[in-house]
């Protein structure tokens, strides 16, 4: 009988053991959660991404960030010098970053790059998109709307005061500029219309327009460019173009 007892006990230890995680492996994921950097895993990624104040950055190329990515994620091209570098400076550094890419490689040496130039905290996915697949997890794919054709662009710009914002929603600058754009039209609305341009569809317009970077914005008075500014432009600026 007691030896009977001894089994039963013994069997379900060795259950228990290897069913329920170690406390060795709960620490060691709630301290990568808590580390101010560095590749970590999906899960930590994931609770991360839940704080607030997070700022989430896709560092591949719009292409492959129109084919799904986070939700409210900002994109800023790793293998473009100049785009990431123009495009990071209006992220707040003082703020926690996650930074991912599709396997890690690219987001891991952006993380290495912003640590470098000032920024407090950078997380990495660690495998990237593709780890982030392999777990069954989502990622948001908005529909991708028609691309605007120059005739429509040219009939909405052909008669009096319009400002073309040529920007997009996972573009850092272009999301600083939003709150200008929202001023402007709710004190100015009589004076100008506005048109948006998406520089991830629309690029048909913006060949024809030579736009270079994003945002840029441009005036046209009754079919006529009459002033262009790329990059952040303050209120006063804006105010003065459409008069």
């Amino acid at each position: 009988m007691k030896t009977t007892f001894f089994s039963f006990a013994l069997f379900f230890t060795v259950l228990a053991c290897n069913s329920a995680p170690s406390e060795s492996a709960v620490s060691a994921e709630s301290n990568e959660i808590a580390q101010l950097g560095g590749s970590i895993s999906v899960t930590a990624f994931e609770q991360k991404m839940k704080l607030p104040g997070i700022q989430i950055l896709d560092v591949r190329t719009a292409g492959e960030y129109q084919g799904g990515h986070f939700n409210n994620a900002l994109q800023a091209n790793w293998l473009d010098e100049r785009e990431f570098a123009d495009r990071v400076q209006h992220i707040d550094k003082a703020k926690p970053v996650l930074v991912y890419c599709a396997s890690g490689v690219r987001s891991a040496e952006a993380m290495n790059w912003m640590k470098q130039n000032g920024f407090k905290e950078v997380s990495n996915l660690k495998g990237g998109i593709s780890a982030w697949r392999m777990e069954g997890k989502p990622l948001e794919s908005k529909a991708t709307r028609a691309e605007m054709s120059m005739a429509a662009f040219n009939a909405s710009t052909k008669s009096g005061t319009i400002l073309v914002d040529i920007g997009a929603e996972w573009c850092p600058p272009c999301v600083k500029m939003e709150p200008v754009l929202q001023q402007l039209q709710k004190e100015k609305s009589a004076q100008f219309s506005l048109v948006k341009v998406d520089g991830g569809i629309d690029i048909e317009v913006m060949k024809q327009l030579r736009s270079e970077g994003l945002p840029t914005f441009i005036v046209f008075k009754n079919g006529k460019e009459t002033w262009r500014k790329q990059g952040i432009v303050d209120y006063a600026t804006l105010a003065a173009a459409i008069q």
